[in-house]
């Protein structure tokens, strides 16, 4: 009748694949509540941790739940509980937390109907309301876990990829908000052949070092010819941070998301420590307040608490 989850945060982009690779992190969430009720439909019921709208319409939850409730014959509803933990505008997947909570807790509750990779085509409604594009490369990680590659969007097909088992992420969210919507409004529409060859280049050295667990071929590829030098100069001091997080050992770094959270790939959990050490101390000589994470790479996306 009811159930707790766990709704990760997430990276995506990963520098060379703009919206189509992303990672699930672990021990980086929302914790959502979903029951069943008499009343057909979805109500949001709670909200803590985020000034967010309950009704239904306005919220990515609520959206992603209701479509994937209109492919549903069912004769009861829903009520969720939101705990938000992931700040909007992060950079770290906060509407896809939700939206890929609430699509997965309605399914466990419906009687799984669906599979987590179906699952993401609904959660996709959510970001389309979140962002104005019904993109997946955050939601697919949310939900599937690992690595995910989106090789399309119209007919979804989504490939998932187990992470290399050192392979730790670290995280420095700044606390100022980039809204994804405007970020990509900044994006240019038509991109040189040569930055387009280089970024195909990289996207295949990056997903040929996850499968052979190729450290320092993951750390090559993570170069973004494309969106970077586009978004980079929106996020405070980001040019510091990266240079920073590689001279410390990180096998690559680069623009969470739409950002303005930045990441780091390391090998180990030492060096990924290191690499957050090296990014506080580019944080601590300024006024911007900040988070940092330091995770493995969550290998199940959504669980049940």
């Amino acid at each position: 009748m009811e159930i707790k989850l766990f709704c990760p945060a997430t990276i995506a982009n990963l520098s060379c694949g703009f919206d189509v690779m992303g990672l699930c992190l672990d021990g980086v969430g929302d914790e959502m509540i979903i029951r069943k009720s008499d009343l057909k439909g979805i109500r949001i019921t709670k909200i803590e941790g985020a000034d967010l709208p309950l009704e239904t319409e306005k919220n990515v939850a609520g959206v992603a739940g209701l479509a994937l409730l209109n492919e549903l014959d069912l004769d009861f509803g829903f009520e969720i509980e939101i705990y938000k933990k992931i700040k909007a505008g992060s950079g770290i997947g906060s509407s896809s937390a939700s939206a890929a909570g609430a699509v997965f807790g309605i399914n466990e509750l419906a009687g799984k109907p669906f599979t987590r990779k179906e699952l993401v085509q609904f959660a996709m409604q959510g970001e389309v309301l979140a962002s104005g594009s019904a993109h997946a490369d955050n939601v697919a990680p949310a939900l599937c876990g690992g690595f995910t590659i989106v090789r399309s969007s119209n007919s979804l097909d989504i490939i998932r990829i187990e992470s290399p088992n050192e392979l730790y992420a670290t995280v420095i969210h700044p606390q100022i908000e980039l809204k994804t919507s405007e970020m990509r409004a900044v994006l240019q529409p038509m991109v040189s052949l040569k930055s387009a060859i280089t970024q195909w280049g990289n996207v295949g050295g990056l997903v040929a070092g996850l499968y052979t667990s190729d450290y320092d071929l993951i750390g090559r590829s993570l170069h973004d010819d494309i969106v970077e030098p586009l978004r980079g100069k929106f996020i405070p001091h980001f040019d510091q941070v990266k240079q920073a997080a590689l001279n410390s050992g990180a096998l690559g770094s680069g623009i969470s998301g739409s950002g303005p959270s930045i990441f780091a790939l390391s090998r180990g959990i030492e060096n990924a420590n290191k690499v957050a050490e090296a990014m506080r101390n580019i944080f601590n000589g300024t006024e911007i307040p900040y988070e940092i994470h330091v995770s493995k790479i969550n290998a199940e996306g959504v669980k049940i608490i």
